[in-house]
């Protein structure tokens, strides 16, 4: 990931983006992009979103928003300095506390709604 954090804070020094690039606006324009990767898949039923990958031009418009969703995410990562792979597996352990496998099995309950069941 420091590799892919590295290329994409020289993409943008060489242009001297840097200074656009604050948290506030990094973390709308990551917005903004997860919003025009929820677009291809607006009013898609379900069995058409699991399909979507075997239309080129389709499974092209998802890969070019997952990489502007992901480039976006590193680079607020980078300039936060947060080391994102750690946060990711903080967090996992984190929800495997609250989502215990044997409350949380097949179901998609909120770990407020477990006791409920």
């Amino acid at each position: 990931m420091k590799e892919l954090q590295d290329l994409l804070a020289q993409f943008a020094q060489e242009r001297d983006w840097e200074q656009f690039h604050t948290p506030k606006n990094l973390a709308m324009a990551l917005a903004g992009e997860a919003g025009e990767l929820l677009e291809i898949f607006q009013w898609l039923a379900p069995d058409e979103s699991r399909a979507i990958m075997q239309t080129p031009e389709r499974a092209q418009a998802v890969e070019e928003e997952m990489a502007d969703v992901f480039s976006y995410l590193l680079r607020l990562a980078d300039v936060l300095d947060i080391d994102l792979a750690q946060a990711l597996i903080d967090k996992v352990d984190k929800n495997g506390n609250r989502y215990p496998v044997h409350l949380s099995r097949g179901h998609a309950r909120k770990y407020t709604q477990l006791g409920d069941a």
